[in-house]
């Protein structure tokens, strides 16, 4: 217990730190300091914070299960919290409302500044709004919650959790009471400040209104990816919860992704049913498609997951570039919040990002128990037999499973002509220092650095005395295309790294012999393009390597970890 406590506390403090929490910021800010300093009490950023994260978790917990028991709208919460924005918003602009606001506030606190009694009310209202990034503890509390399999350990963790991702909160809201109490500027133009709180506030519940802080959040990188993978190694926390994580093969498949491992395809046997849905957008008649012999990638998402939105454009694009050859894409939403329910508010999120696919809506979370899920997003490759081939956690790889779909594709259908690899930017947080993802073909080659220009053909290469930083640089005789590199005679990539692993997309028959940091180890290569790791310590390192490659062989990309 103690370790779940701990890890639900750190992954709060993550997510207080994370992009996500950005469109509640300036209100924590403003309204913390616009109760004019030395004239203001010092409880109300305490107050402020204390109300958002005790609704957030309440309503995180406990929203899905007891908004669906009751006849009310299952985006109420939502929708009340914006309203209670506005209210409070045009309350800091006229004295008179947010006299009338108050005024509820005054038999339960008689004794509290004025200016103190709002406070709480708008941090509930915040927290009613405030939808962070879907790390693995909120994804394990959540479905806990919206599954009914909550307990002691459930509420210790999201105790915990909240108690985490309130205290950076805290330091915002008591540096903007600080600012105003030392700032005299703050002091003697109050009027002009609280105004500003007020318009910023407004600002906020129109902003949620059009999904604008979607957009805002998807444009920062998540800073914070690398820790929340951190906290939870291997789904520890929703295995802790009991909500998550299957046995036999489907288990090892989904461990392998937990842990990071390259893509490729394994046998993780039969696909799940879809079943227990409350309907479908995008089929013809709300009806589910026609599955059988088709190679099928199920994508578990939900709408206002930050992370889901930066991974959809990439299915998005195998959608339509595969569909004819005989991919079928089906997104399941399930939901995160009691919001996500309402089926108008999926197919408006769907429209808003673009989503063309059928989606199937697994309110009751049956299809999600089915495939044992526990994270969004996830994707699961099934081939044209109704195996599971491949198991995908979070986001990023996008390029290696664009390859094992294609796989998939060729072996169901050999005579099969495929289009060219799609092209969307990937937008996954990285480790600031891990070198990014590398490409060996003409089309994509942005690091290679030689002395003999990159582009389709047979040349000769020589790779230059020194290397920068995340460069490649190819020796020996090589033909390029614009995808990949194959070897013809004495070919040789030197590749100057940071990473713990460095695998290598490459395919035919031959050897791979890799040097790197005085060891030499040769890797036996056969078959269709596949993943190899061919360097793979404990720590974050830097090196430069070489890796020859016998004649014939076809190499696509580094990637790392």
């Amino acid at each position: 217990m103690f370790t779940l406590v701990l890890v639900g506390f750190v992954g709060g403090i993550v997510t207080g730190i994370s992009p996500c929490v950005l469109p509640v910021l300036p209100v924590v800010f403003l309204s913390s300091g616009a109760t004019g300093g030395r004239d203001g009490s010092g409880r109300r950023p305490l107050l402020v914070v204390l109300g958002l994260t005790l609704s957030f978790s309440v309503f995180t917990v406990l929203g899905s299960l007891v908004l669906r028991a009751l006849p009310v709208p299952q985006d109420i919460i939502r929708w009340g919290g914006i309203l209670i924005l506005v209210l409070l918003g045009v309350g800091m602009i006229v004295p008179r409302v947010e006299q009338w606001l108050e005024r509820p506030f005054q038999r339960l606190s008689p004794k509290a500044p004025e200016k103190d009694r709002g406070g709480f009310l708008l941090g509930l209202a915040l927290g009613a709004v405030y939808v962070p990034c879907a790390g693995p503890v909120l994804a394990a509390i959540a479905v806990a919650g919206a599954t009914g399999k909550f307990g002691p350990s459930t509420l210790a963790l999201t105790l915990a959790f909240a108690v985490g991702t309130g205290l950076p909160l805290l330091v915002f809201a008591l540096a903007g009471w600080r600012i105003a109490d030392r700032i005299k500027a703050f002091r003697t133009r109050q009027r002009g400040i609280r105004i500003a709180a007020g318009v910023v506030v407004v600002g906020l519940a129109v902003a949620l209104t059009f999904n604008v802080t979607d957009a805002v959040q998807r444009a920062i990188p998540d800073y914070t990816n690398a820790l929340s993978d951190k906290v939870n190694e291997a789904g520890a926390v929703a295995k802790a919860l009991g909500t998550g994580g299957a046995t036999g093969a489907l288990g090892e498949c989904q461990s392998d992704a937990e842990n990071g491992l390259a893509p490729q395809l394994e046998d993780c046997g039969p696909a799940p049913q879809l079943t227990g849905l409350n309907g479908w957008l995008n089929t013809p008649g709300d009806a589910a498609p026609q599955l059988t012999g088709k190679v099928v990638l199920v994508d578990f998402w939900a709408y206002s997951c930050i992370n889901c939105q930066r991974a959809i454009p990439h299915v998005t694009a195998w959608s339509k570039a595969y569909e004819k050859a005989g991919l079928e894409v089906v997104g399941v939403h399930t939901p995160e919040y009691a919001f996500e329910h309402v089926p108008a508010n999926v197919a408006a999120g769907a429209q808003r990002l673009g989503i063309t696919y059928p989606v199937a809506l697994d309110n009751d979370y049956e299809t999600w128990d089915a495939f044992h899920n526990e994270s969004w997003p996830a994707d699961y490759l099934i081939d044209a037999t109704g195996k599971i081939r491949w198991v995908g956690v979070g986001e990023g790889m996008y390029p290696q499973t664009e390859m094992l779909i294609r796989r998939l594709l060729t072996s169901a259908h050999p005579d099969v002509t495929l289009p060219g690899a799609t092209d969307v930017p990937d937008l996954t947080p990285t480790s600031p220092f891990q070198t990014p993802e590398t490409y060996l073909g003409a089309g994509r080659a942005q690091s290679y650095q030689g002395d003999a220009p990159l582009q389709p053909g047979t040349a000769t290469f020589s790779a230059p005395a020194k290397l920068s930083e995340n460069a490649f640089a190819l020796g020996g005789t090589w033909a390029v295309t614009a995808e990949s590199i194959t070897a013809k005679k004495n070919a040789v990539i030197t590749l100057n790294y940071t990473a713990a692993d460095v695998y290598l997309d490459v395919g035919g028959t031959g050897t791979v012999t890799v040097t790197d940091k005085g060891q030499t180890r040769t890797y036996q290569v056969s078959g269709a393009p596949n993943i190899y790791t061919v360097v793979h310590t404990k720590a974050l390192d830097s090196g430069i390597l070489k890796a020859s490659l016998s004649p014939g062989l076809s190499a696509y990309s580094f990637t790392f970890g």
